[in-house]
C-alpha cells in the first residue's frame, strides 16, 4: 500500500507532466536598454525560443534606413554590425531571431516593394555592401505598428513571403509575424493579419483594461483571446505580457496567477503559441521567464 507522501509527490509528478504537455514557447523582445545585458546573453539562458531585435525605426518614404538599439551599439558608425556573431551563436542554439518595425514614433509610410527589397538585402537572404548586423541572416520580419498608417502593411507581408523560396534555399524559413494590441481588430495592422501571411501574432495583452487581466478577473482577457484565435489566421497566437510590473502601465499578471488561472485557461485552444515578453531589460530583472517556463 502506498504512503501518503508518495501519492501526494506522484500526485505533484502527473500535474508537472500536464502543466508542460504542450510545448509552449517564449518570445522576448531585446535591445531597448543598454543595461539588459547582450544578445548572446539573452540566448544563453535557455529561456527563449524566439528573440526579437527592437527596432528598426526609420524606413519607407526614400529615407536612409536606421535602426535603434538604444546604446547597445551606433548604427551610424556601422557600429551594429559585431552583432552578428551573437546572432549566429543564437541561432546555433535554435533560437529564431527576428527584427522588428516599429511604427509608432518611427517614419514608416512606406513603398512596400522598396522596404521588402530593402530587409531582404540587409537584413534576410540578399546581398548588401552595407548590412547593418553584419552577415548573418535574420529568421524574419515583426511588425510592431502602433501609430501611423494602417495602409501597405499586407502588402509588405507578401512581397517578405515572396522570398521564401530563396530562403528555403538557404535552408532557413522567413517568419512573418506581428504584436497587435488586444482590442480587436487592431485599429493599425488589423487588416494585414486577415490575409493568413502571418506565422505567429503576439498580442499585447496590457495597457489596453477591456482586454487585459485584473486581479481575479480573467473574463476580459479571456473573451478576447477567443475572439483573436478564432478570427485571426495565424499558425499560432502568443499571450504578450509586461515581463514584470514596471514594463507597462497595466496588464501586468504575477507569475502565480498567470500559472494558476491564465494559462489553463488559454492552453487548450489550437493555436496556442506560448507568451510573448516585453522586454528583455524587465525580464532580467524579474526573473520571470524563468519563473513561468516550465509551465508555458
Amino acid at each position: 500500500m502506498k504512503s501518503a507522501n508518495s501519492v501526494t509527490f506522484l500526485c505533484l509528478v502527473l500535474l508537472a507532466v500536464a502543466n508542460g504537455s504542450y510545448a509552449g514557447e517564449i518570445v522576448i523582445y531585446w535591445g531597448q536598454n543598454g543595461n539588459e545585458g547582450t544578445l548572446s546573453e539573452a540566448c544563453a539562458t535557455g529561456n527563449y525560443d524566439y528573440v526579437i531585435i527592437a527596432f528598426l525605426l526609420t524606413f519607407g518614404k526614400g529615407q536612409t534606413p536606421m535602426i535603434n538599439l538604444a546604446g547597445h551599439c551606433d548604427p551610424y558608425s556601422d557600429g551594429c554590425t559585431g552583432l552578428s556573431s551573437d546572432i549566429k551563436s543564437c541561432q546555433a542554439k535554435g533560437i529564431k531571431v527576428l527584427l522588428s518595425l516599429r511604427g509608432d514614433t518611427g517614419s514608416h509610410s512606406i513603398d512596400a516593394s522598396e522596404v521588402a527589397t530593402y530587409l531582404w538585402n540587409n537584413f534576410l537572404g540578399g546581398q548588401s555592401a552595407s548590412r547593418p548586423l553584419g552577415a548573418a541572416i535574420l529568421d524574419g520580419i515583426d511588425f510592431d505598428i502602433e501609430g501611423g498608417s494602417s495602409k501597405h502593411w499586407g502588402d509588405l507581408a507578401r512581397l517578405l513571403k515572396g522570398y521564401y523560396g530563396m530562403m528555403a534555399k538557404q535552408g532557413k524559413q522567413v517568419y512573418i509575424t506581428a504584436a497587435p494590441q488586444c482590442p480587436f481588430p487592431d485599429a493599425w495592422i488589423g487588416n494585414a493579419l486577415t490575409t493568413g501571411l502571418f506565422d505567429y501574432v503576439w498580442i499585447q495583452f496590457y495597457n489596453n483594461p477591456p482586454c487585459q487581466y485584473t486581479t481575479g478577473a480573467i473574463s476580459n482577457l479571456e473573451n478576447a483571446w477567443k475572439q483573436w484565435i478564432t478570427s485571426i489566421p495565424a499558425d499560432k497566437i502568443f499571450l504578450g505580457l509586461p515581463a514584470s510590473s514596471q514594463a507597462a502601465g497595466t496588464g501586468f499578471i504575477p507569475s502565480a496567477d498567470l500559472i494558476s488561472q491564465v494559462l489553463p485557461a488559454i492552453k487548450g485552444s489550437a493555436k496556442y503559441g506560448g507568451v510573448m515578453l516585453w522586454s528583455r531589460y524587465y525580464d532580467v530583472q524579474s526573473g520571470y521567464s524563468s519563473s513561468i517556463k516550465s509551465y508555458v
